[in-house]
């Protein structure tokens, strides 16, 4: 988190922001602010493998191989710690490459294992 700096993102990134976030700039600023200032909190981000243990809902986690804040190791790690998660790992995917590059999969695959895991889904697996 101490790498987000409001003042060193690109043009490039400000129009991509801008398209996800419709209240403006200082939206997008409170966004980046909030991030860095994430870096001196460890209520939130601070999780063991015991404590993830603790997780009883199926989960997707999904992680681009390329995440430039957290390396894929985390992913894994998370993948054996939580009893019902699954692991989807976005091949040359970013940080948050549901959003970019893996959009469109994202929506299908999330839409696939939660129809999968849920209840209803297990009972009737047809749509």
């Amino acid at each position: 988190m101490r790498q987000v700096s409001v003042d060193d993102h690109p043009p490039s990134e400000w129009d991509v922001m801008r398209k996800r976030h419709k209240l403006g700039d200082d939206q997008i600023v409170a966004l980046w602010e909030w991030q860095r200032g994430m870096k001196d909190s460890y209520d939130d981000m601070n999780f063991t493998p015991s404590s993830l243990a603790k997780i009883t809902a199926s989960t997707l986690i999904v992680y681009g191989d390329r995440d430039f804040l957290y390396p894929v190791e985390m992913a894994v790690e998370m993948y054996r710690s939580i009893p019902r998660s699954a692991l989807w790992v976005v091949p040359n995917g970013g940080h948050g490459p549901v959003f970019l590059q893996a959009a469109n999969q994202f929506v299908e695959t999330s839409l696939a294992f939660f129809q999968k895991n849920s209840p209803r889904g297990k009972a009737n697996p047809s749509p």
